[in-house]
């Protein structure tokens, strides 16, 4: 229905209402969303802009955001993001210092439960509170270890991208406001997957100016088994108030026979946004 071309034409429409390129933020998903939606932008202008808008995922700009600000969190602003490799030895060592053995948990097990906590925003010294049977309580545990062993190596891994970023936003008002200060609009796209940290930090950068444009579907939410919260799109009214809803109904991609059965289909999900589809071809 032409969802990403909605943000990429909002990016012409308002450098050509007089707003600066790089007073703009576009924020998707993945590298390669985000590669794809800049060089569209540039073929809509015709060139590569001197002051090019940001376009990124999510992890990129709190990269950024962390490098000028982490200090004040006690981290370097050297710091290592670690891999998948790096984090299954730091959660071995963090196991092994409560001797918990690899039969009653792995260092994958251990990583895959850190990184849940910390997708709906729970930090180490949280987690033991979100502890619902013995197992979560001996991860908790690990987790606090596994975090120091990170702090102390001067790293963090990828899901801290986003829970620091939240951090710092909350503990320190000064680096918030020179972060809000850098951007006027701010546009997501695939905002149907944003998760809890996700929609801390965009609530929190639009704060001042409520300059919010996000597209989605509600009807494609099939990430919430890695904390994607459809109740973001679907209460968008509610957290924003005063936002104008546009509805995409007209399909660009599929026949109407397809879109005749994909409106019966999903007529029966259930918590979702009234949409009729239509049939371009």
């Amino acid at each position: 229905t032409g969802k990403t071309r909605v943000i990429t034409h909002r990016i012409v429409e308002l450098v050509s209402s007089g707003v600066p390129s790089d007073r703009i933020l576009s924020v998707t998903f993945t590298n390669k969303a985000a590669k794809e939606m800049l060089e569209r932008t540039n073929q809509l202008f015709g060139r590569r802009l001197k002051n090019p808008p940001t376009i990124s995922t999510f992890h990129s700009y709190c990269v950024r955001v962390l490098r000028q600000e982490i200090e004040l969190l006690g981290y370097p602003k050297t710091f290592t993001i670690y891999d998948r490799g790096d984090q299954e030895s730091s959660a071995r060592k963090a196991l092994r210092e409560i001797r918990i053995p690899d039969s009653t948990m792995k260092p994958g097990d251990l990583i895959n439960m850190i990184s849940r906590w910390k997708m709906v925003g729970v930090n180490s010294e949280q987690a033991i509170e979100f502890a619902e049977n013995d197992l979560d309580v001996l991860g908790a545990a690990a987790f606090k270890k596994y975090q120091k062993h990170l702090q102390a190596c001067g790293a963090v891994d990828f899901d801290d991208l986003l829970l620091l970023t939240n951090q710092l936003f909350e503990e320190f008002p000064d680096a918030l406001t020179r972060q809000q200060s850098r951007f006027d609009h701010v546009q997501i796209d695939e905002y149907q997957d944003t998760n809890g940290t996700q929609f801390d930090l965009i609530e929190a950068l639009v704060r001042p100016h409520q300059n919010l444009c996000v597209v989605g579907d509600d009807d494609q939410s099939i990430y919430g088994w890695r904390g994607a919260e459809v109740t973001h799109i679907l209460n968008f009214q509610n957290h924003f108030k005063g936002a104008k809803v546009v509805r995409l109904e007209e399909n660009y991609r599929c026949t109407d026979d397809i879109i005749y059965h994909a409106n019966r289909l999903v007529r029966h999900n259930k918590g979702r946004h009234d949409k009729q589809l239509r049939a371009n071809k």
